[in-house]
């Protein structure tokens, strides 16, 4: 199971990655989807999290999906059964109307 601070380095590096191909500064960056440069510094180390208002902006910025940005090559699918973890891990949430709510948005965001 992913914890939150690993999910929060995971999509630091991802944005590090994606602003670096496209070759631009932390401070273009910054300024491109308007939060303060030492933010973008600790969302991409992993120190912070981003609202949901940034991390629509960071999508619209790199032109991308959110499946894009949560596709983390560090996680090797090899390692697991993606479709089987999903499942044996459903019936954790299945009564719990809210977290079933996000996960379905998630879900339709994702395909």
């Amino acid at each position: 199971m992913i914890k939150s601070k690993e999910l929060q380095k995971y999509i630091g590096n991802q944005v590090r990655r994606l602003r670096k191909k496209a070759n631009i500064s932390q401070e273009q960056l910054a300024e491109q989807i308007g939060i303060a440069t030492n933010s973008l510094s600790s969302i991409e180390t992993g120190n912070a999290f981003m609202s949901i208002n940034t991390l629509e902006k960071l999508l619209n910025a790199f032109n991308i999906s959110p499946k894009e940005l949560f596709d983390f090559p560090e996680i090797s699918t090899n390692e697991i059964n993606m479709a089987s973890y999903i499942k044996d891990n459903l019936s954790h949430i299945e009564k719990d109307k809210e977290k079933l709510s996000i996960l379905y948005n998630f879900i339709r965001l994702l395909v």
